[in-house]
């Protein structure tokens, strides 16, 4: 679902601000929105894309969410007619595997992994076997399937985790 006027929270800040201080490699996501960019995030690696970006399925031309906002109907390319989909994985479509690998790399090379605001569905709940480091941490409304190896465990909004 898109959602133009969402805005970064407290804990999309807060990450940038971790990253640009050289103590985040990386944020592996599941979300499709770009709040972690428009938060100051640069290493994103977004396992189901964006709605930020739109591909013509016919010949690969790219439209902005804007474009795509503003379009009546089935969006269709300026170039070629072809329909325009946002560049998301839906249901039953494989993960880009650059983008996963990315995130297998990103997830083995780090000391503290903080596992956040999902509950942790497949395919994207496999990549935490990945890690290899001293300390994962569970931050979840609801209980993950993680919680048992977790270091710590918080039951809260991952906002409210990061409110300092």
């Amino acid at each position: 679902m898109c959602v133009p006027d969402a805005k970064p929270n407290r804990c999309h800040y807060k990450l940038a601000e971790l990253e640009a201080a050289g103590k985040l490699a990386a944020v592996v996501t599941q979300n499709i929105d770009g709040l972690h960019q428009a938060a100051g995030s640069k290493r994103v690696i977004e396992l189901h894309g964006s709605t930020h970006r739109n591909v013509c399925q016919r010949c690969g031309a790219v439209y902005s969410q804007e474009w795509v906002l503003a379009s009546e109907g089935v969006p269709r390319c300026g170039r070629c007619g072809g329909a325009v989909k946002p560049d998301v994985v839906l249901y039953e479509e494989s993960l880009n595997e650059r983008d996963l690998v990315a995130a297998m790399e990103a997830i083995a090379s780090c000391d503290l992994l903080v596992i956040g605001g999902t509950s942790l569905v497949y395919p994207a709940a496999g990549l935490v076997q990945y890690f290899r480091g001293d300390d994962l941490v569970v931050c979840n409304l609801q209980p993950t399937p993680q919680d048992a190896a977790a270091n710590l465990v918080c039951a809260c909004d991952i906002s409210e985790a990061f409110d300092f």
